[in-house]
């Protein structure tokens, strides 16, 4: 595809221990406010116990509830802090993913997380060196974007070529889109940990109804898509 000399994927973050139990009670907090059960300014609090010295990084909130995909989105590009892009992933993956219904309050005890940090994208320069299941993809042609996580890959028991086809296809390109040298195909990997949609002892009853835009009532929060500096 390239006279490029072929290249691995750039090794994942490193994302420490303390972090990760951060980011996880992040996005339970935002799942929580982007449900209507606590308050947009927990969010602040909660950002406030992400370290500052962690950098900037491209992440993906994935939600599955009974072991089927529940939604999932995320940011191609380390444009924000990572506390922001896990904040506004976690609010998009629970009300704005177009394939699933918003996430209710009631769901959250049946939700399991899983946030995924992305490393650096590599130019795919010899198909025959990507990994199915360790490596993710990013397929871009003409202003057509799409990203595979690595799991994907491990789910349905896809080999590189299927890989490659199926990122084509969410990208509404088609499905051997990737083998023409006008499509650029980069891999990255991930460090990938979660747990439970909501905290233990979390109390889950939506907050009483309110306009979206009504933020000033008792009780009422804004709208949560609102709550990060992102959106």
């Amino acid at each position: 595809m390239s006279s490029v000399q072929p290249l691995a994927a750039a090794p994942p973050p490193v994302v420490g221990a303390e972090i990760r139990r951060a980011l996880l009670e992040l996005v339970q907090v935002a799942l929580a406010v982007a449900t209507r059960s606590t308050e947009v300014s927990a969010l602040d609090r909660a950002l406030d116990r992400i370290p500052t010295e962690v950098e900037p990084a491209a992440a993906f909130v994935t939600l599955t509830e009974d072991g089927e995909l529940r939604g999932c989105m995320g940011s191609l590009e380390p444009t924000h802090g990572l506390g922001d892009t896990v904040v506004t992933s976690a609010i998009m993956a629970a009300l704005d993913d177009p394939r699933f219904l918003p996430v209710t309050a009631e769901e959250l005890p049946a939700i399991h997380v899983e946030i995924s940090v992305l490393g650096p994208p590599t130019p795919i320069a010899d198909v025959a060196a990507f990994r199915p299941g360790i490596d993710g993809v990013i397929v871009d042609r003409k202003g057509r974007r799409g990203l595979l996580l690595p799991e994907v890959a491990t789910e349905f028991g896809w080999d590189a070529a299927q890989t490659f086809e199926g990122v084509c296809r969410k990208a509404g390109l088609p499905r051997d889109a990737w083998r023409d040298p006008a499509t650029r195909l980069t891999t990255f990997r991930t460090i990938r940990f979660g747990g439970p949609a909501a905290a233990a002892g979390q109390v889950v009853s939506g907050l009483p109804d309110c306009p979206v835009e009504s933020g000033t009532l008792p009780g009422c929060p804004t709208d949560p898509r609102r709550a990060s500096s992102l959106t």
